[in-house]
């Protein structure tokens, strides 16, 4: 009867979680490169073309001394957005640069090399 230990051992060694927790690893890692890349690039531009609208600032009161405050959630939202089209092209763009050579092909199966050998000779015996 196996432990608990031996099965976690086992769950926790095969290709999967080990592929999983390196993909937590690297997006980790990866996680400034996209912050940057939308705070110091990206939102610029988007402040440039809205006339450097701020939607921080938004906020209503419905009741007394109670702020909803909308305009962050609609900033968290956008920036979202943008991260997303960010990522998109970058991996686009990765996806480009590593995308292997088409290969050639595959020629005629055996069966099918057989099957053309004995039509020929149908039809030369025909002839």
């Amino acid at each position: 009867m196996k432990t608990v230990w031996e099965e976690f051992k086992n769950f926790a060694m095969k290709g999967n979680v080990i592929d999983l927790a390196i993909g937590v690893i690297i997006g980790a890692a990866f996680t400034p490169i996209v912050s940057t890349l939308v705070a110091n690039i990206m939102m610029p531009i988007i402040g440039y073309v809205t006339a450097g609208v701020d939607f921080s600032a938004l906020a209503i009161t419905p009741i007394e001394n109670v702020e909803i405050k909308y305009g962050l959630f609609l900033n968290a939202i956008i920036q979202f957005l943008i991260t997303a089209v960010a990522l998109f092209f970058l991996i686009k763009a990765i996806n480009m640069v590593r995308k292997p050579a088409e290969a050639a092909p595959p020629g005629p199966s055996q069966s099918e090399i057989y099957l053309k050998e004995i039509r020929d000779a149908l039809v030369k015996g025909k002839a």
